[in-house]
């Protein structure tokens, strides 16, 4: 990493460097567009990935910390801390979502809860709550007072109503009324309330004819505030929430939790936790992709492809229940290991799993995957290009459909996983089918993993010895692991005492949803459906 600081420092000789986990690069926010420019496209450094965005209320100031993915330096990453200039009513940083475009929700996100707004954004509303709502509750100033938000059940008005801002000539923030969409548009509702957007979601779509020509995401309907909550809680009580938001990636975002707070504890897991946690984490992939393929299925009319799928998830939640006590919220993974030893059916239970899936496999290619009408209504629909996977971080089965190598587990291996032998699916159809395909062929290698490790549990402890008050010392870290729908991410900052200064969980789904309208664009409106589908996110996951 020493040459990327001296080349930081010649495309921007004012760096200024915070010594911690990663290397942390301080840019003044007048210079932030400029050096963000440099450090994508410049020769050497080429940060082409915005992996996450953190926005920050340090108290006597407001800001964001980026972090920065170089995929052509084997996915170095580096963090960069830009203050907001302007007061705290006024607080502004230059938008960078025309360089990543997966900055676009983000920096809405930041702005929603935090009040920071974002130069040059096209569309700079609020993404989870209502535009009348008083207060930015990731402010550490906050009032909670429920008498200035309470429930409301009328309408917000004046929906369509958006904005940008611009630097005028004199220095001063200057806002531009906008539309969300053309008086002449033809707007129609799916969702909230529909069974196909998989939960509470609702996009806006105007049309021409069945043409869809341009989609509005509307986001949190479930919005529970978990990153604020978790600012008054002890890290041990944290690790509940990351059950209940992405639950088809309930163990390995657990794991991502535990892995942050123990790598910042200097903590050594026990060999036989750290492969009772792969094993948990390639069931969990295994029960997510066949819920993806049922769902899938269903929501193209084959129901009986769905109760395929359901029938051998069944297997899997079976063995979740025995060894953790619960089949969806399983509160398995606790600092230092794991919760619980293994039953003593897991090992049967296994064998029996990975036995039985090539041949049901088989039988979901034969029902579904090569069937006409599926393959019309996903094949050559919803294409996302490579290039637009990187710029909009779309990871997981998604990104690897557009022949993206993305997988954490390959490109920045974590626990064991450096050890174990198994492939890197990638397509090249960048298309709905190609998205479909790699989670049915990520369920092989999964099996694949499990075969390698079900005979080779290591005896011993289930997991360290913590603290009874856990305390992390003052920094911040960021861990990410490969969940199943994409890289799920941690950042916790500390400040020394036993309740996180900050905690931002960077979810897959929150990036996946933000390319509906990119490939839901020029398709038909029956087709949102599918896009939808294939993509496969999950609405707790986003509504945080």
């Amino acid at each position: 990493m020493s040459d990327i600081k001296e080349r930081i420092k010649n495309i921007y000789p004012a760096a200024e460097f915070e010594e911690g986990e990663d290397l942390l690069v301080i840019v003044a926010e007048a210079d932030w567009h400029h050096v963000a420019e440099r450090l994508k496209n410049e020769k050497g450094l080429e940060f082409d990935v915005l992996t996450a965005l953190v926005g920050m209320d340090w108290k006597e100031s407001l800001g964001v910390i980026y972090y920065l993915t170089s995929t052509s330096r084997g996915w170095d990453m580096i963090s960069v801390k830009v203050i907001a200039a302007g007061d705290r009513d006024n607080a502004y940083i230059h938008s960078v979502s025309d360089l990543w475009k997966v900055a676009n929700f983000q920096e809405r996100e930041v702005y929603d809860l935090l009040g920071i707004k974002f130069v040059g954004h096209p569309d700079m509303r609020r993404f989870f709550l209502r535009n009348d709502w008083v207060g930015h509750p990731l402010r550490k100033d906050y009032d909670a007072d429920p008498k200035l938000n309470p429930i409301r059940l009328e309408d917000e008005v004046n929906e369509d109503d958006t904005r940008s801002f611009e630097i005028d000539s004199n220095g001063q923030l200057k806002e531009v009324p906008g539309k969300v969409f053309a008086a002449e548009d033809y707007v129609v509702n799916i969702g909230p309330q529909h069974p196909s957007t998989h939960g509470v979601m609702r996009f806006r779509a105007s049309i021409d004819g069945e043409e869809v020509k341009k989609v509005d995401v509307v986001s949190g309907y479930i919005h529970r505030g978990i990153e604020k909550l978790s600012e008054g809680l002890g890290y041990p009580q944290i690790l509940h929430f990351t059950d209940r938001m992405d639950y088809m990636s309930a163990h390995q975002n657990r794991h991502c939790l535990c892995m942050c707070i123990e790598k910042a504890l200097g903590l050594e897991i026990p060999r036989r936790a750290e492969v009772i946690r792969v094993m948990m984490d390639e069931l969990m992939r295994i029960s997510s992709h066949l819920l993806s393929f049922g769902c899938t299925a269903m929501d193209l009319g084959a129901t009986t492809a769905f109760f395929y799928g359901f029938r051998e998830r069944e297997l899997v939640l079976d063995i979740f229940e025995k060894t953790c006590g619960a089949r969806m919220s399983m509160n398995y993974n606790v600092i230092g290991g794991v919760i619980a030893d293994l039953h003593p059916d897991f090992v049967k239970d296994v064998k029996h799993l990975i036995e039985i899936m090539p041949d049901r496999l088989k039988e979901y290619h034969k029902v579904f995957s090569g069937n006409i009408i599926a393959m019309n209504r996903l094949k050559g629909v919803g294409m996302l290009s490579r290039e637009d996977a990187v710029n909009y971080d779309i990871t997981g089965p998604s990104g690897r459909g557009s022949n993206w190598s993305c997988d954490c587990r390959k490109v920045r291996p974590y626990s064991i996983y450096s050890e174990l032998d198994f492939e890197e699916v990638l397509l090249d159809g960048c298309d709905s089918y190609s998205r479909y395909m790699v989670r049915m062929k990520e369920i092989e290698q999964s099996c694949r993993i499990l075969a390698q490790l079900v005979d080779n549990i290591p005896e011993g402890d289930i997991r360290a010895q913590v603290p009874k008050i856990v305390k992390l010392p003052v920094g911040r870290w960021y861990q990410q692991v490969e969940a199943s729908r994409g890289t799920f991410g941690v950042y916790i900052e500390s400040t020394g005492e036993k309740t996180p200064y900050r905690v931002h969980f960077q979810s897959p789904c929150f990036n996946l949803v933000g390319v509906m309208d990119l490939c839901c664009t020029g398709n038909m409106i029956a087709d949102l459906i599918t896009i939808g589908a294939a993509l496969d996110f999950v609405i707790p996951d986003i509504d945080r």
